[in-house]
């Protein structure tokens, strides 16, 4: 190796470091993040916030205009009470005909009541319709944002996070805000626009009636503080253990078959029992704190309601206050009574949102694929070359090292290697899953960073070892990457993967459907089925990633036979640890420790001494052992 080109080796892209911030400016900036999450999903739906509000502020007026007839009717025209009713009411009332008229038309005020008791309805069903269908879009948007931006982040991410726990956040999370939107964020507004109203009707009637009937507000106002401080911990720990249960349900449901397999189901119910516990335990804690809260409050209330109406009889039997006024307050303040301790509520749905929010918000500033280069689409049939390249997932050890190597037009490329070699690893920089950290990676010439990622993937087709089958049926998963094909190419993918015959063997052919994760199939056939879905791409450069391992040696020369013939104009990679799918192809590579250590066709590397040799003599052995056997 010359100068230069351990220079070359050496030179890596570099990683950026982020600026370090504390815990108090990280936390300020997430809340300033999640609530501002809120008014872009609102976006679109504020036409139905602003119905809803000025929906709220006529169902409010409505309702206490009610109380304030009752008080009318029974201190002006029962009793001839004038003192009570407010100045800029009698001129219009005497020029209907004064307290005489009222008297002999006393239906008039049943039909007041009954009118704004109506309106009170109507614009309460007008509130809750237009905020439905804000709430609803807010949420049908958040899923379909949530949905793309997981679709679009990198893989590694999906590589790392617990499928529960994100089936948890884009359901029970996306629920948590949709209801935060229909049933809170009116709630405090018409908290507000309730306690104000009454405030200024109360005082305007008797300002020593108003501070007595208002006296333990304040006390609930503090309680609801206080309770929204406790139970936000608790709805975090109740949240945190329901993702774990549902992780852990997730992983049962979809492992099921390893489970039975091993036996454990035991064991795997002792340790769901334990989560169980756990998220019991923790919700249990909540409920108490929300049995105390409400319990106290509602104590308070009525504490607060016969203390006014208490004080009221009391101010009626001394002259100094109407019965008319009795009415009012203890109704009023009854009224206001639900708001307040709903302060509470209100509070403790708000905190719980703005956890959701964060857990969302954790999802949305994930970034997503950037693409690197020029976004080019060229034709990727031509030569790859892999020169000099460097990977490592974190910036202190490389998986891959220094790989160099040239597939032709047309070459089939085998790879071996032990366990943790970098095999997979080097086709995952082949499709750009990961971004190789030094080096050139070139297909026809092109630089696989100057290649649209969404182009590069859909021609070069990869099976995995371990494939994913959709619960579709058999026709379904093998044409899911091109939906228009006919019957008759999926039948030739399938022959090609020699699968065909042992799907018509089933009742229900092609049409046979296939378990979750493809239960139903055994290990073969699963993998025959991906290859055959693979072939439907029609790719100029396929990957096989150990993805014969679980059919017989004869099936397997079936399948290289046949993909030798139909990918004759294209590049095929083979990574395997038997020699007999390895030995026919054009070119071995053997990777030790992500590095190229042996290169060449099987004749030429059967006569050096190394790894590849190694592997040769055990499985011969093993084979003609078995033989004598």
């Amino acid at each position: 190796m010359t100068k230069n080109d351990k220079n070359k080796k050496k030179k890596k892209i570099p990683i950026e470091i982020p600026e370090q911030k504390s815990p108090e400016q990280k936390k300020t900036e997430r809340k300033k993040t999640n609530w501002k999450l809120v008014g872009e999903l609102l976006q679109g739906h504020r036409r139905y916030i602003v119905f809803a509000t000025i929906s709220v502020l006529l169902a409010t007026a409505f309702s206490y205009a009610v109380p304030y007839v009752t008080s009318f009717t029974l201190d002006y025209v029962i009793q001839g009470i004038t003192t009570s009713t407010p100045k800029f009411l009698l001129p219009i009332v005497e020029s209907l005909g004064g307290r005489s008229y009222f008297v002999n038309s006393l239906f008039l005020c049943g039909i007041a009541l009954f009118v704004f008791t109506l309106l009170n309805c109507i614009f309460t069903f007008t509130r809750r319709q237009n905020i439905a269908y804000a709430s609803e879009g807010v949420a049908e948007k958040l899923r379909n944002r949530l949905y793309r931006h997981l679709e679009d982040v990198p893989y590694d991410y999906h590589k790392h996070a617990s499928t529960g726990d994100l089936v948890q956040r884009c359901s029970s999370d996306v629920d948590t805000v949709r209801r935060f939107v229909h049933l809170q964020l009116m709630e405090i507004v018409r908290t507000f626009v309730m306690f104000g109203l009454a405030a200024v009707v109360m005082f305007s009637v008797n300002v020593k009636m108003t501070l007595i009937s208002l006296a333990f507000l304040p006390f609930l106002t503090v309680g609801s503080f206080i309770y929204f401080k406790y139970v936000q911990e608790y709805f975090t720990g109740s949240d945190e253990a329901e993702g774990a249960l549902s992780t852990m349900l997730q992983e049962n449901l979809t492992g099921v078959r390893v489970v039975r397999a091993f036996g454990q189901q035991k064991s795997e119910i002792d340790k769901f029992t334990k989560l169980n516990e756990t998220y019991r335990v923790k919700t249990y804690k909540l409920i108490k704190l929300l049995g105390f809260y409400w319990g106290l409050s509602d104590a308070v209330g009525y504490i607060q309601i016969g203390l006014s109406l208490c004080m009221g009889v009391i101010g009626v039997y001394r002259g100094t206050f109407t019965l008319g006024n009795v009415a009012l307050f203890t109704t009023y303040v009854a009224m206001l009574t639900w708001p307040v301790r709903q302060l509470g509520r209100i509070l403790a749905d708000t905190g719980k949102a703005g956890i959701s929010l964060g857990r969302l918000d954790e999802i949305l500033s994930v970034p997503v694929e950037k693409e690197p280069g020029r976004t080019l689409e060229p034709d990727l049939t031509g030569d790859i070359v892999f020169d000099n390249v460097c990977f490592g997932y974190d910036r202190y050890n490389d998986v891959l090292d220094g790989v160099s190597f040239t597939a032709k037009t047309g070459q089939t490329i085998a790879i071996l290697g032990a366990t943790g070699s970098g095999k997979t690893s080097l086709v995952h920089l082949l499709q750009r899953l990961y971004t190789r950290t030094a080096g050139s990676i070139t297909i026809a010439g092109t630089d696989v960073n100057d290649i649209e990622h969404g182009h590069l993937r859909r021609n070069i087709g990869i099976v995995l070892q371990e494939p994913f089958l959709y619960s579709r049926t058999i026709m379904e998963n093998i044409r899911i990457c091109a939906p228009c094909s006919t019957e008759n190419d999926v039948y030739c993918a399938a022959r090609t993967a020699s699968v065909h015959d042992v799907i018509e063997s089933f009742e229900q052919g092609y049409d046979t459907l296939v378990g979750e994760r493809g239960v139903t199939l055994s290990g073969g056939q699963q993998q025959r089925v991906a290859i055959a879905r693979t072939l439907m791409q029609n790719t100029p450069i396929l990957i096989f990633d150990d993805s014969m391992s679980a059919v017989d040696s004869e099936t397997d020369a079936a399948i290289r036979r046949s993909l030798l013939a139909l990918n004759q104009s294209g590049i095929t990679f083979l990574i395997s640890h038997r020699i007999t799918t390895l030995r026919e192809a054009d070119l071995i590579l053997v990777l030790e420790d992500g590095r190229i250590t042996q290169q060449g066709t099987h004749v030429e590397l059967i006569r050096q001494t190394g790894l590849y040799r190694r592997i040769a003599e055990i499985q011969d052995a093993i084979s003609n052992g078995g033989d004598a056997q």
